[in-house]
């Protein structure tokens, strides 16, 4: 008897297990109508790309020179190293800072859109792709903001690194790729709060990720969800770890402008003036300074753009793409701490598995290591 059950409990378990991946291989977007973190467990276990609306798609070789130009920008910051900072900056120096252009830039998402991002539970990147020359954003052709013929060059945002981003590939459109790495204890103090300011339309979308965080966890002993999640072994290792490690080979390429953040912020007109130059764009004197103050975190305070639509969503009566956004208004333009000041936020023994893991992953280069969480000068390659 006993013999016979544990049969049909291993059929059970065995059909079970053929099921989920079955479903994981064909239909991963039904594990986000599950509770979290079950949502997400079954997500990533059966091969699915973490977060769940990342995807690779638009940067593949075959595929990259079918919708970008020669000139084009990707702006490829590290999470929480300032992404969103350095398209608003991109975009002011397209448009050399002037007012009469303000109404090209209603979303960060709509002016400078983000290519790896699913939109749509089940979406993917050939349904997506065409939908951003036929969308219509406030009456008007979403096209006309984010490629509009005034425009030098457009702007793109993306999180990933190479090689997924082919930086060195031969032939085909000459792209531009913009990389910025910030302190890693200031991302890990970014990133708690990050995850909370997501809407709770997006958080439901996706599974319930990424989870609210309480902030009486921040100075817990033990990490926070967010952090947890981008140390060593955690789900998101690559968001900073892989992202260092990666770009940095690339710091000398002629097609690349590798930024630290606590530099950017230390001499904002300095940076946007090398980036003007990197983007061939020349800026007189009056420009440098209009171009420069758009840039500022003050700024960017002041304006409400950057909330994240999702304007190709096909999630009927789960998204709501004229009035539903991906952020809390002004969660993407909090404090820009720097010098790793984002250590007050958490416990002394969360800083010292910060700085052991900060070690052990990027100490292989004491001269990376010291970069990436000091800034400075770094050596050509």
């Amino acid at each position: 008897m006993a013999t016979t059950t544990m049969k049909k409990v291993g059929k059970a378990v065995l059909g079970l297990a053929i099921l989920i991946g079955f479903v994981g291989k064909f239909a991963p977007h039904l594990f986000m109508t599950l509770p979290f973190p079950l949502s997400i467990i079954l997500w990533a276990s059966t091969g699915n790309e973490m977060p769940p609306y990342f995807m690779t798609d638009a940067w593949k070789e075959d595929e990259i020179d079918t919708w970008m130009r020669d000139g084009d920008l990707v702006v490829a910051a590290g999470a929480k190293s300032g992404t969103t900072f350095m398209l608003y900056c991109a975009h002011q120096i397209r448009t050399k800072g002037t007012d009469e252009n303000d109404d090209l830039f209603p979303d960060v998402s709509i002016a400078t859109p983000w290519m790896d991002f699913r939109q749509s539970r089940g979406g993917s990147w050939a349904e997506q792709k065409e939908r951003y020359n036929t969308t219509i954003v406030d009456g008007r052709p979403m096209k006309e903001y984010w490629d509009n013929p005034a425009y030098p060059f457009r702007v793109f945002k993306s999180h990933y690194t190479p090689p997924t981003l082919p930086v060195r590939k031969e032939g085909g459109k000459k792209i531009k790729y913009l990389a910025m790495v910030r302190n890693g204890i200031d991302v890990a103090a970014s990133m708690t709060p990050f995850y909370t300011s997501h809407s709770e339309k997006f958080r439901s979308l996706w599974g319930g990720f990424p989870p609210a965080i309480a902030e009486d966890s921040y100075s817990s002993d033990t990490p926070p969800a967010a952090v947890k999640d981008i140390l060593p072994g955690g789900p998101l290792e690559s968001i900073y770890f892989g992202y260092v490690n990666s770009w940095w080979p690339y710091r000398s390429d002629p097609n690349v402008l590798l930024f630290h953040y606590s530099n950017v912020r230390k001499d904002l007109k300095g940076h946007v003036s090398k980036l003007a130059k990197f983007l061939g764009v020349k800026l007189n004197g009056g420009e440098l300074k209009k171009v420069t103050q758009r840039c500022s975190l003050e700024h960017m305070k002041s304006v409400d753009l950057f909330r994240y639509k999702m304007p190709l969503s096909r999630d009927k009566g789960l998204w709501d793409a004229e009035k539903n956004h991906v952020m809390a208004s002004g969660s993407m333009t909090n404090s820009g701490r720097v010098g790793g000041t984002g250590a007050a936020l958490f416990s002394d023994k969360v800083v010292a598995q910060w700085k052991k893991a900060e070690e052990d992953m990027l100490g292989h280069d004491p001269v990376m290591l010291k970069w990436a969480r000091e800034g400075g000068d770094f050596p050509a390659v």
